[in-house]
């Protein structure tokens, strides 16, 4: 049979009575290759495999599975959890920090959020972080339950917004054993407060009346209006942090539309939806992870640096925070010489008890 077909995961990739559990969970998988893709290398040392498997309240996430062919696939072996910036998808800077991280022997496994690229939930691009981090703890769910994976030796990763929504899963699934961020965003304080709190309260109560107007015409089959995300055309007025979103999700560096998507709505929530994230409020009991380590990446010309800084100075120990010289916010995306891979190998080795 053909690799590309779709498969059903056979005993070497289930654990125990995973038959039974494939049909009720609809667990799916298949052997693809990454010469299609752009924005993400796959070394020949790697296996990549397209999965699909159910969240807690029966949506479909998709994901990109990367299992480093010196693996012993009947031995217990440590596995990171990956998510992608807020708005993007699996494909982007979530796929480079899999991959690399499985070049250096790690199972890991990029997700699409819910609403999100590939993953189920309509409509699409709403906010529902709440959900979001059901997408990692479902995540954890599909490779406890894999024969190759130890369930005690489970880590995540979340880049930008999904460094909020990791630190949101980990503190209500102790199953998450290490805890690592890079370029956090607090999706909350951002949507409530703006960067270095700029934002005034009037103008968040606008933001929110303009967003509940929005629910009346969607209500009554409206169409449907998306707010945020990055700008898609550059003029001499654009700031300077649109410009750096642009230059990755705008340009071949980065740029990539999921199949049925549309390059017009790529990065932008739903206005109805966005608010939501003001009442998401992650770093709250962000001490209770411990004793369970975390690590706060941020570059040192990152315009999100506040929120890696805040969630450290919040956190109980074991905690570190590695700020990266010359680096910008979007650097850490994809540049793979500034991104401190060495440092992310040592956390996880480290914590996940060293048999990578």
């Amino acid at each position: 049979m053909k690799k590309s077909i779709l498969i059903m995961l056979t005993a070497v990739l289930y654990y125990g009575t995973a038959g039974a559990q494939s049909t009720s969970n609809s667990i799916q998988m298949k052997e693809i290759s990454a010469k299609g893709y752009t924005t993400f290398k796959v070394s020949d040392k790697v296996t990549l495999y397209a999965v699909s498997f159910k969240n807690q309240y029966n949506l479909q996430v998709a994901g990109h599975l990367f299992v480093p062919k010196i693996i012993d696939r009947k031995a217990k072996n440590a596995a990171i959890v990956v998510g992608h910036p807020m708005g993007a998808v699996k494909e982007q800077s979530a796929d480079v920090y899999a991959a690399n991280m499985a070049d250096r022997g790690f199972i890991t496994l990029a997700i699409d959020l819910s609403f999100w690229g590939e993953s189920e939930g309509s409509p699409r691009n709403v906010v529902l972080p709440d959900m979001y981090a059901e997408d990692f703890s479902a995540a954890v769910d599909f490779l406890g339950t894999r024969e190759f994976v130890d369930r005690e030796r489970i880590g995540v990763l979340g880049v930008c917004g999904s460094g909020s929504f990791v630190i949101s899963a980990a503190k209500i699934d102790p199953r998450m054993k290490a805890i690592a961020t890079v370029s956090m965003y607090d999706m909350g304080s951002a949507s409530r407060n703006a960067l270095n709190h700029s934002q005034t309260l009037e103008q968040r109560k606008k933001n929110q009346a303009e967003a509940a107007e929005q629910r009346y015409a969607e209500f009554l089959g409206g169409e449907t209006k998306y707010t945020g995300g990055t700008t898609h055309q550059l003029d001499e007025n654009t700031h300077p942090i649109q410009r750096e979103f642009y230059e990755f999700y705008r340009t071949p560096r980065g740029e990539y539309t999921p199949k049925g998507g549309s390059p017009k709505t790529t990065t932008h929530p739903t206005l109805s939806s966005n608010t939501k994230f003001n009442n998401f409020y992650p770093f709250n009991d962000i001490e209770t992870i411990s004793p369970r380590p975390m690590l706060f990446i941020t570059g040192d010309k990152a315009h999100s640096k506040e929120f890696s800084e805040d969630a450290y100075k919040r956190a109980s120990e074991p905690k570190e925070l590695v700020i990266v010289p010359n680096a910008g916010h979007v650097d850490l995306y994809d540049k793979t010489d500034l991104i401190p891979f060495d440092k992310l190998e040592a956390f996880f080795t480290n914590h996940l008890k060293g048999n990578k």
